[in-house]
């Protein structure tokens, strides 16, 4: 696999507080890296740090690099709305809008001024079909996405990410409050999503990350403890904070 992103001595404050901590990690292309870790490691200050939300976070600042195709994210000709489209983002909670299923779907496309509703029906199904959401909702497109279940709302803002063409999706915490069919349909969807995206995946859940990663990373404290093929870290880890985490000694 080629790298796809490529994190350098990288660290990251909010005003005196230090949350990530030089930071050196490769992200291969078209691979599902979990990052696990307690609490306040510094998980989700990483996801921000790859799309820059954290920028929008006063006394945000950073030291070392990010490089996607060989180019820092942080350098100031960067265009920042780019990168953010670039680098889809989904969060704990899903948050449809108050309107159909369909206009959920294309939201963004139409904010970027582009087709009718008659162009952008491929372009529906093929975002729920990747968030194997299509079968569920494909006769009911235009009833209000507030009807469905937690579940099919978070797929549902995968596809709305899917829908503005990413290359890298992010994942903070998905299926935090759903149920186990819920949390294992849109890990099924990862494993499909994978062929054409590269994906990150931050999880409390250990064996969630077991499941669907093909690499873990384990953040402590806001360092990088280790990372490598999630077999080896939850059978043989190198660091022996990793496996007193994984046994459930602390975190």
């Amino acid at each position: 696999m080629t790298t796809a992103i490529r994190v350098k001595g990288f660290s990251h404050f909010f005003g005196s507080a230090q949350t990530l901590k030089g930071i050196d990690l490769d992200v291969l292309r078209n691979e599902i890296l979990g990052v696990i870790g307690p609490a306040g490691s510094g998980k989700s200050t990483f996801l921000g740090a790859l799309n820059r939300m954290n920028d929008l976070i006063r006394g945000s600042r950073t030291e070392g690099a990010i490089e996607i195709d060989g180019k820092n994210i942080y350098d100031p000709d960067i265009n920042v709305a780019e990168l953010r489209r670039k680098l889809g983002m989904v969060f704990a909670t899903p948050i449809p809008l108050p309107r159909s299923i369909f206009e959920n779907v294309v939201f963004g496309t139409r904010l970027a001024g582009s087709g009718s509703r008659t162009g952008l029906v491929g372009l529906v199904q093929d975002c729920l079909e990747k968030t194997t959401l299509w079968e569920e909702v494909k006769d009911r497109l235009d009833a209000s996405a507030l009807k469905l279940s937690g579940g099919q709302q978070q797929r549902l803002c995968i596809a709305r990410v899917l829908a503005l063409k990413p290359e890298f999706i992010l994942l903070d915490e998905p299926c935090s409050g759903l149920d186990p069919i819920s949390t294992a349909k849109i890990e099924d969807s990862l494993r499909l999503l994978k062929r054409d995206y590269t994906i990150i995946l931050v999880t409390n859940n250990t064996k969630q990350a077991a499941r669907v990663s093909d690499r873990t990373a384990f953040f402590l404290g806001g360092e990088l403890i280790e990372v490598g093929p999630t077999d080896r870290i939850f059978t043989t880890p190198d660091d022996r904070r990793t496996d007193d985490y994984l046994r459930g000694r602390f975190g």
